[in-house]
């Protein structure tokens, strides 16, 4: 990884990026100009661009870029400010004051919803198994406007952890969270989406096991559940009791404490 700032730049923009290379053990290159094609030429590795309103990540070879944006919580939350309703939640449980730990954060869709729903005295922790993507989505959480106060705030109350689930599931005490939650889909999503087609060689996919919804469980006060496609086996293999969706693709499922 080379971190780079973007073509206007200024001094407090270098002492940004270079900081930034510090924090991820990256190399900071100087823009001079040059389009990031033509430093990722002579340095031939993924850059992260340092701009005045937000990071970029350019995967080599790819033209378009990768950088944070709230996804589908920006309706969804605009339906919770109708009072309409979010499966989501539904199926969670989650209401002011609860606690959830989303496994599979992605780009926090599910957890922007939850520390929405669950307000100033809940608690929402996100884990990212690559540090790169770990750090965007981090950073774009402290930074994006979305002209919402309300999700604004929910926004930057979400912890980002850079970890994969299992090991930091096994370091948890018991009864850490009133929800554990997984959504494997988002990483075949990464596989499949033409928006983000070019994170797929930065997704660290982390099929569910045996041993990791044990220490969910272990780590969950009211439930663990998981949202999976509609003919997913994953429901039975770890006895999950299914809400079906009839009008969608995927089911959440549920294990109650």
């Amino acid at each position: 990884m080379i971190i780079t700032t973007a073509g206007r730049t200024n001094e407090a923009m270098k002492e940004k990026a270079k900081k930034i290379a510090e924090q991820l053990g990256a190399e900071y290159i100087s823009r001079n100009k040059r389009s990031v094609g033509m430093i990722q030429k002579q340095v031939p590795e993924d850059c992260i661009v340092v701009g005045k309103e937000r990071l970029e990540l350019f995967p080599i070879g790819e033209s378009q870029p990768f950088f944070f944006h709230p996804s589908s919580a920006m309706f969804r939350v605009k339906r919770l400010l109708k009072g309409e309703g979010d499966p989501f939640l539904q199926a969670a449980g989650l209401k002011e004051g609860s606690s959830i730990l989303d496994c599979t954060l992605g780009l926090a869709s599910d957890s922007i919803t939850a520390s929405y729903a669950a307000g100033s005295k809940g608690k929402v922790t996100g884990l990212e198994g690559n540090k790169y993507l770990s750090f965007l989505v981090a950073n774009g959480l402290r930074q994006w406007d979305s002209g919402l106060d309300s999700m604004n705030q929910a926004m930057r109350r979400i912890k980002v952890e850079s970890s994969m689930a299992l090991p930091y599931l096994k370091k948890l005490p018991p009864d850490s969270y009133d929800v554990v939650y997984f959504d494997p889909m988002f990483e075949e999503k990464i596989l499949e989406s033409e928006g983000i087609k070019a994170l797929r060689n930065f997704a660290v996919y982390e099929d569910l096991s045996e041993e990791v919804i044990f220490h969910a469980k272990r780590a969950a006060r009211q439930r663990v559940v998981l949202k999976d496609h509609f003919r997913s086996s994953r429901f039975d293999r770890y006895g999950f009791k299914v809400i079906e969706r009839k009008s969608s693709k995927f089911h959440f499922g549920v294990i109650e404490k």
